[in-house]
């Protein structure tokens, strides 16, 4: 996967001529937004990280700081996002949907159902440094019942690796009987198997499941599952057979209808543009009748557009 993102470390990157060309895009009367949006999309999170260090030396000023009290709205949110270390933008993710009233559930599915069991293990351990709270702890302290199960699971961080083949048949059998066969669901089948195996017997589950009960696996939890664990659920089967696709469903979401879901744009585009943006604009492309470039552009203005068309690097029509 790797080399699949939009935004690539710049090479001739210097981080004092960049902090340079930000500080003069906020001195005086006024501000460059498109200096600062050009030059950020172009570089990549450890570059931005070493433009902050050049700018605290060379002015004695926190450049998020200025960021911040220089630009405004969804603008600032975006911005602000691309300067956050990645696993630091998770945690902060996280504990914002979890702190303060009500809970944001769609944060807390759509990052731990589509993050490997390395990249939770760090989330993990920086929110512990960070909050000096453990995510688990504030996860079931804010969320109940069988969707609290499934994340608890998740947290774990404990999938198997690579594919169990005797357990193929058996795992598809054991979902079968905990749903469509019976009266009511065992929805602890569905949280053990989907949460504790890779993405790629997971796949092979579901072929043999479909062979099994005629039906997609999608299909069974819509019928047997509703509420968050119905998301939570689909969320992992989404991404066990693509997490590209899985993004790109979500992207779709966001931006489809009347209303933005700004929150979900700023996090996916940000968090993916040097992962596997280029797989989730081919995935956005065949799933749907427009390019991803489009949507963002027919959904969204101004600097936010720009800087966000340029986090998608292109225009698959």
């Amino acid at each position: 996967m790797a080399g699949r993102g939009t935004v690539k470390a710049h090479s001739g990157f210097n981080a004092n001529n960049d902090s340079e060309v930000l500080y003069k895009a906020m001195k005086g009367l006024g501000t460059d937004e498109d200096a600062i949006l050009q030059l950020l999309t172009a570089r990549s999170n450890a570059q931005r990280q070493e433009i902050t260090a050049a700018y605290k030396t060379l002015h004695g000023k926190d450049l998020v700081g200025d960021l911040k009290s220089e630009l405004g709205g969804k603008f600032e949110s975006l911005i602000v996002a691309l300067m956050t270390p990645p696993i630091k933008y998770e945690v902060t993710c996280l504990r914002d949907a979890i702190k303060g009233a009500g809970t944001d559930e769609k944060v807390l599915v759509e990052i731990l159902a589509s993050r490997s069991p390395n990249e939770v293990n760090e989330i993990k351990s920086l929110y512990k440094q960070e909050h000096n709270d453990d995510l688990e702890k504030d996860v079931t302290g804010d969320t109940g019942g069988h969707f609290q199960r499934m994340l608890v699971v998740l947290l774990q961080a404990s999938r198997q690796q690579g594919i169990q083949e005797s357990l193929i048949q058996s795992d598809a059998q054991a979902i079968f009987a905990a749903g469509e066969q019976k009266y009511g669901t065992d929805e602890g089948q569905f949280i053990t198997i989907l949460g504790n195996r890779s993405n790629a017997h997971l796949r092979r589950v579901f072929e043999e499941y479909r062979k099994l009960s005629g039906y997609e696996i999608e299909e069974s939890i819509q019928r047997e599952t509703s509420g968050t664990l119905q998301e939570i659920l689909l969320a992992v089967v989404k991404c066990a057979r693509s997490v590209p696709g899985y993004f790109a469903d979500s992207l779709y979401s966001a931006m489809k209808g009347a209303g933005t879901d700004d929150q979900t744009l700023i996090r996916i585009m940000v968090s993916r543009s040097e992962v596997d943006m280029l797989d989730i604009r081919t995935e956005f492309r065949k799933r749907f009748a427009t390019s991803l470039h489009k949507m963002i552009q027919g959904d969204t203005s101004g600097d936010y557009r720009k800087a966000l068309l340029l986090l998608c690097g292109g225009d698959d029509a």
